[in-house]
């Protein structure tokens, strides 16, 4: 369907492809992975012939449809959500609004009937045989899918934040019905009940897909071969990403086996030569061998993937109740959020908050933040409680105009600069990366200095409200190491499953009829049938 046969990339000095192929084949499934930088975007844009390669052959036929999701949405407004997604279907919808101008002309007298009539018989059945007629109940069920409420869809699609619009983007694709869908992180802004629809939704589409995702348990559910950008190739894997990460473990082990090999012999003739090179009895072995080492390919050294590791700033023990909740009370107008909500958190326990879309987790970290306040009952800090809160809408609160380096300086002021460049580093900003203007830096960038501010903070109580939204896996990794050290207490949403299977071992599930508490790991939680709410359960 599509091929990519040696293709060389290279801008400025960065060579991001040599002589690089792949080919993405009818109803494949294949996740695309690789580091920040590698080239995963460039791939999708060489694909859509937006860039061109420096050389080699794209081929994709000429009748080819593809769906491109990426993370910039552009602007939206002036027409309805579900107006605005049945407009991004593609082909249907060109001809659902020709067949609405035909009818118009039908109606109003005209010397060319015959050719009126002519065209939108043609118009209706090509509209018919694409199921241009059940299109907006598809897009409905798409946008409910992807969590919008009725009253969502019938609003101004313009007055929705980001995250909405690009639900509202993510639907005109997937409605669409490509031949192929390129999907460049499609779950970074959905809850975890609209990304195990999505999972279902990518696993029963009959066209190709190509994605990029940091959440591997989505990799796992959906792709059936993984092609990895590495040092400018294209390294296909067939299987999901716990078979590509156990290939990769054992091909780094036989590199490594097969180096230290062959720098054991190099050393041993080595030895031989400088043993012998001066004695004339040995001159004809010594050159012998001289000659063998110089044809001899030699290994390069393997490179090795780097752990990063950050750890907490040991915090001050807070008092056994950290949080407490009393008949807790929110509503936005008529809608009641929360009704009288109780809760005791204790020092170590780590709380997830779940819930289906609109439930009320983000307001209820919020006010346990003291960001939001109650209309009824009380939220009262234990004992010598330190709060550390992260939220997506904190990463604004950064200063555009200062570096990396700069933001976290004045943020600590007493830590000093090699300190700060070693926690940068353990969270991806290496050498240059540290002296980056903020105003150019990525989401998941500025996650990861929002993320180190509050770690230098040293709370003893962290809110955390989906902290691993645009990290990558080695970035995520990272926090799950530190927070598995952390001697504090953790309340988080999430709708990473690898994250809440690390982290979790108290569950609050907010659901219509109640709050419900689960005293044990998220893993226990799903398999226990009287907590595993609907459409939270895992295949």
């Amino acid at each position: 369907m599509i091929a990519l046969t040696n293709i060389n990339k290279q801008y400025g000095g960065q060579i991001l492809f040599l002589d690089a192929s792949f080919q993405l084949n009818p109803g494949e499934k294949v996740g695309l992975v690789g580091p920040n930088g590698a080239g995963k975007s460039t791939v999708f844009r060489l694909i859509t012939g937006e860039e061109e390669p420096d050389d080699g052959v794209i081929s994709r036929p000429k009748t080819l449809t593809i769906g491109y999701f990426r993370q910039d949405v552009g602007d939206m407004g002036g027409r309805t959500v579900l107006a605005e997604t049945v407009a991004g279907a593609g082909e249907v919808a060109d001809l659902g609004a020709e067949l609405a101008q035909l009818e118009a002309s039908l109606c109003e007298p005209s010397d060319d009937l015959d050719r009126l009539l002519a065209r939108y018989g043609e118009v209706q059945a090509r509209f018919q045989e694409l199921g241009g007629y059940d299109l907006e109940a598809r897009a409905q069920a798409i946008l409910a899918g992807l969590g919008l409420r009725p009253d969502q869809i019938t609003q101004d699609v313009g007055r929705l934040s980001g995250g909405w619009k690009m639900r509202v983007a993510l639907a005109r694709i997937l409605l669409a019905r490509p031949d192929a869908l390129l999907l460049d992180e499609p779950t970074n802004y959905l809850d975890l009940e609209s990304i195990l629809w999505l999972e279902q939704f990518l696993r029963d589409f009959p066209g190709a897909v190509l994605m990029t995702c940091h959440d591997r348990d989505v990799m796992d559910r959906v792709v059936q071969r993984i092609v990895e950008i590495d040092g400018g190739t294209l390294t296909s894997y067939t299987g999901d990403y716990a078979f590509y990460e156990a290939m990769r473990a054992q091909e780094a082990a036989r590199r490594e086996a097969a180096y230290a090999r062959q720098q054991a012999m190099l050393q041993k003739e080595m030895r031989f030569v400088e043993r012998f090179k001066a004695q004339a009895a040995k001159a004809a072995q010594v050159q012998s061998r001289v000659k063998k080492l110089d044809k001899i390919e030699k290994i390069e050294p393997p490179r090795r993937i780097q752990e990063r590791h950050f750890d907490f700033r040991p915090p001050e023990r807070s008092g056994d109740d950290a949080l407490k909740l009393v008949g807790l009370r929110k509503a936005f107008g008529a809608h009641v959020v929360h009704a009288g909500l109780d809760l005791v958190i204790r020092r170590g326990e780590r709380w997830a908050i779940m819930g289906e879309n609109g439930a009320g987790k983000t307001t209820l970290l919020k006010m346990m933040a003291d960001v939001l306040t109650p209309d009824a009952g009380t939220c009262t800090l234990g004992a010598n409680v330190k709060l550390g809160y992260f939220a997506q809408h904190q990463l604004e609160t950064l200063d555009a105009q200062a570096t990396v380096l700069e933001e976290l300086q004045a943020h600590t002021r007493t830590l000093s600069i090699g300190v700060l460049r070693n926690a940068g580093g353990a969270f991806g900003f290496h050498g240059d990366d540290m002296d980056k203007p903020i105003s150019v830096l990525s989401g998941g960038e500025l996650a990861r200095v929002a993320l180190l501010k509050l770690f230098f903070d040293a709370p003893n109580v962290l809110i955390l409200d989906e902290p691993t939204n645009h990290l990558d896996l080695t970035t995520k990794a990272t926090l799950v190491r530190a927070l598995a050290a952390y001697e504090g207490t953790v309340v988080f949403v999430s709708h990473d499953r690898a994250f809440l299977r690390a982290i979790a071992n108290r569950i609050l599930e907010l659901t219509p009829a109640g709050p419900l508490t689960y005293g044990g790991t998220y893993d226990e939680y799903v398999a226990s049938s009287g907590h595993a709410a609907p459409g939270m359960r895992v295949d």
